[in-house]
């Protein structure tokens, strides 16, 4: 794979495309947990069953859209995902039924995945070229990640600006109409986002024909089959994702135990947030100087010693200082997962022109957590209330960071000799 020559820009737009994409089904909930339920009218399981339905139209499109994505420019399949998701947001802002809103859940699965999700994958990583995946793939979440921090803040900014009377005596039409502008807010800059995507994402004619196929063959998606590394990173994504999205809690872990109010926990949220850039851009500095294939492996040694501290109980309502040092040593570990894992993917020998088929193929065992993790944490928060629940919770993170631990260390023995 020969080094690119594409701009500095063409990066920035692929990082704010890509956590736009997911801001309405995904960053708002993460940032506004307590007051999504309380509006909504939903309890923890029932909007695990939403993701749920998400993860389960994900799972049919990751095999399709990927190899939609070795035969299309990324500009066009990205700004037409961005629009459409935008259109649900509207929908979402009108706070519909648990039925209406796990259909818009599935057409959000369609939207970010069918059309969305192997491009970004695809562009960045011909963005990073021979020498540069640590810092692509790094950039490309840490960039992600201050995104959402951003967007999770400006939330919590026009939530507060709507709320008349004190935070903690807001009624529920206070807090609807509040979170009702959040959401419209959001939904229009998401649709500005593909705009600027579908102009100026563009890539050199030359560049786009070495990385766009005529045809997708049976026997490409065969050669892609083949390789080990393609069978480890499903295991390695699929455990570092079931990380990702126990960080959904950290919000109510705020609210159930250290007894914050809904203002604050969405700070948390948002808190988390600003660790993800930072952890990001590191790993991508010294991704490409080192290791990545060891940085992988230590990544899920950190995040499952930061999930014991929540498993074993330490973290109580007078220990706010373990709290967010605990959140901080649980974000390094998950974040770094997610900064690494499609960085790899040159170290295991996938070819670049085939990137959004094994991307595709990947992912449809890779982020099964869709469907199983957001049900999974919702029942064991629904049937043990306060702390309790949540040390089951984390107590699943060690299993799966340990999982993905063991098959980190395999791709490590296997591709180590490569940077």
């Amino acid at each position: 794979m020969n080094q690119t020559k594409a701009p500095w820009y063409f990066l920035l737009l692929i990082i704010l495309a890509g956590e736009s994409a997911f801001i309405l089904p995904f960053v708002l909930a993460r940032v506004f947990r307590p007051t999504v339920l309380e509006v909504l009218q939903l309890s923890n399981l029932e909007l695990g069953l939403c993701y749920s339905v998400y993860g389960i139209v994900a799972m049919v499109s990751y095999p399709f859209g990927g190899p939609l994505a070795d035969k299309f420019q990324p500009r066009k399949l990205i700004a037409v995902a961005l629009w459409l998701t935008a259109l649900g947001g509207f929908v979402y802002a009108t706070f519909p039924s648990y039925t209406v809103l796990k259909v818009l859940y599935g057409y959000w699965g369609f939207t970010t995945i069918f059309l969305f999700w192997a491009p970004m994958i695809k562009a960045t990583r011909v963005w990073g070229g021979t020498n540069s995946q640590g810092k692509a793939f790094g950039f490309l979440d840490g960039g992600r990640g201050l995104v959402g921090a951003l967007f999770g803040t400006l939330g919590v900014l026009i939530f507060s600006l709507f709320i008349i009377s004190e935070i903690g005596e807001a009624t529920a039409t206070e807090t609807s109409a509040a979170f009702k502008q959040v959401v419209i807010v959001s939904s229009c800059i998401v649709i500005v986002v593909g705009v600027l995507v579908w102009f100026f994402l563009r890539l050199d004619r030359e560049i786009e024909k070495k990385i766009v196929l005529e045809q997708i063959k049976w026997t490409q998606v065969k050669e892609v089959l083949r390789l080990p590394s393609v069978w480890l990173l499903m295991i390695i994504i699929m455990c570092g994702y079931v990380g990702y999205k126990i960080t959904d809690v950290f919000s109510q872990y705020a609210t159930d135990v250290m007894l914050y109010n809904q203002v604050e926990s969405a700070q948390v949220g948002t808190f988390l947030l600003y660790i993800r850039p930072v952890v990001g851009v590191l790993i991508g500095i010294i991704a490409d100087r080192s290791k990545i294939t060891l940085l992988l492996l230590l990544s899920f040694v950190i995040a499952f010693l930061g999930s014991l501290l929540f498993a074993f109980g330490f973290v109580e309502e007078s220990l706010t200082a373990l709290f967010f040092i605990s959140i901080f040593v649980v974000a390094i570990g998950v974040y770094g997962i997610r900064s690494l894992y499609f960085a790899v993917m040159q170290s295991g020998k996938i070819p670049l022109v085939l990137t959004g088929t094994a991307v595709g193929l990947i992912s449809l065992i890779g982020y099964t957590p869709d469907i199983f993790a957001g049900p999974a944490y919702g029942y064991l928060l629904d049937n043990s209330p306060g702390i309790k629940g949540h040390q089951h919770v984390f107590t699943m993170l060690a299993i799966f960071s340990f999982i993905g631990g063991v098959a980190a260390y395999y791709y490590y023995k296997l591709y180590r000799k490569d940077k």
